[in-house]
């Protein structure tokens, strides 16, 4: 690969690339502007992170889905460079640069290459700063030089690294510029003393052009499994779910503890709930709008907004999780639920994901998940929303409702609050996710229709 100075500017490198991410960025799993044409590139940062590997921050620039600009979305690239890519590297192939100061020579995802994966832990092991890159670290981890890294084959909206089966390397595609949540609230967890959430051993961050959280080190949770698997393993058995339902309802009250104890919690008063209350009417107008299915339902999903408003008194809130499903949970061997992910909805702006909320926000994706799984082919690996597979079943509605109503005895157990002592909100949110999920199985897997649809009828009482 060129050494010199001038060929890792931007302006030198973008003849080079730019050919080949034209192609290759949008094929991503992980790539978000999916159904628009790419129209160009800019390269907002390129820093040599290591010998043959160089780390990028690419914005893509696409034509807008709305009538406002849209500056385009920004993407994190490691790319190895080589002159001829080994057979083993044959998947990770992006392209032979044809132009620029990389021609002749191959570029590949750098994150598939396992002896680039090893040296970025060790790039990880030691805090300081390479150009716009810091790396920190919790001196109080320690991380074992060594450990042999194997890159996760799920993919979703970001890429894994496992390094031993001891930590595990969350590599963020599309850049959020601000404080990411999934650093920060693990961070403010593990110095409050939470055990619920895996605690951040090391880390990559940017200040330019604005600060950003590129990469997060835990402890990967060896044996572990997803809170999603177990709940359509019990199916698959016929199994009741019950117990472990009313468990991950204490972990999501233990963790709603952690935080109101070590971040602020405000108060709500009429002008925020009202405000709460139209954004979500807001969002269900625009629903109706583009999915004709859901327009005879609008005036009792109206009501369920109309309610919230209608209660007097402060509501507190507090940083909650933001994304709360059974897939972002996880279970030890010995029976431990732990919860992952805090990053939030990755389609919502970072200031909103980090705005304090009341806590049943979380509480109703957890409930709306139960009902996913209940209408779920038991060896479906999907979720929720963002992925494909087969068309559900018939609902196993007395199941959902079981593991709903155990989930939030658990969560008061735990908090001494029960998420169903407040309907009103708990109906809102509830209804708020499944306007969303609506929208978007309409879009992307319309056999898929029917399941936010039993609940809107529910919720709609019709």
């Amino acid at each position: 690969m060129p050494k010199a100075a001038p060929t890792l500017t931007p302006v030198a490198l973008l003849p080079s690339l730019a050919p080949l991410l034209h192609e290759w960025l949008p094929r991503q799993r992980w790539f978000a502007g999916k159904g628009r044409p790419v129209t160009g590139f800019s390269l907002t940062s390129v820093t040599e992170l290591l010998p043959g590997c160089l780390h990028l921050l690419v914005r893509a620039e696409q034509p807008s889905a709305t009538p406002a600009p849209d500056p385009g979305d920004v993407y994190q690239l490691l790319l190895g460079v080589r002159k001829v890519l080994p057979p083993p590297l044959a998947p990770a192939l992006v392209g032979h640069a044809g132009a620029g100061p990389l021609t002749g020579l191959t570029v590949y995802d750098a994150l598939q290459d396992p002896q680039i994966a090893a040296l970025l832990l060790e790039r990880l092991r030691t805090p300081g700063r390479l150009g716009p890159l810091r790396f920190g670290c919790d001196a109080t981890v320690p991380v074992p030089a060594g450990l042999t890294p194997r890159l996760l084959a799920v993919e979703q909206s970001n890429s894994s690294l496992v390094y031993g089966d001891t930590f595990i390397l969350k590599v963020f595609r599309r850049i959020h510029f601000g404080v990411n949540p999934d650093l920060e609230l693990p961070l403010v967890l593990a110095r409050h003393g939470c055990d619920r959430v895996p605690a951040p051993a090391a880390w990559i961050q940017t200040d330019r052009p604005e600060e950003a959280t590129l990469a997060v080190l835990q402890p990967f949770l060896r044996g572990s499994q997803d809170g999603w698997q177990l709940a359509l393993r019990a199916l698959a058995e016929q199994r009741d779910f019950t117990t472990e339902a009313h468990a991950l309802g204490r972990a999501t009250a233990e963790v709603h503890t952690a935080l109101a104890a070590a971040l602020p919690v405000v108060t709500l008063g009429r002008p925020q709930t009202e405000l709460l209350a139209t954004a979500m009417r807001e969002r269900l107008e625009a629903a109706a709008r583009a999915v004709p299915v859901l327009r005879p339902h609008v005036p009792g999903l109206r009501a369920a907004f109309d309610a919230v408003t209608a209660v007097r008194g402060p509501r507190p809130a507090q940083r909650v999780h933001g994304d709360l499903h059974l897939g972002q949970t996880l279970r030890a061997s010995g029976g431990q639920w732990s919860v992952i992910d805090f990053e939030g909805e990755p389609a919502r702006p970072l200031t909103e994901r980090r705005r304090p909320q009341p806590p049943v926000r979380d509480v109703a994706g957890m409930l709306r998940s139960f009902d996913y799984a209940a209408r779920t082919l038991p060896q479906a690996p999907d979720p929720g929303p963002g992925h494909t597979q087969r068309a559900p079943q018939p609902w196993r509605l007395e199941w959902a409702e079981s593991c709903r109503s155990a989930y939030c005895a658990g969560y008061a157990a735990a908090s001494g609050t029960d998420p169903r002592d407040e309907p009103e909100l708990l109906r809102a949110y509830e209804t708020d996710k499944a306007v969303y999920e609506v929208l978007y199985e309409a879009r992307h897997r319309p056999d898929w229709l029917a399941v936010p649809m039993a609940a809107v009828r529910r919720l709609a009482g019709t």
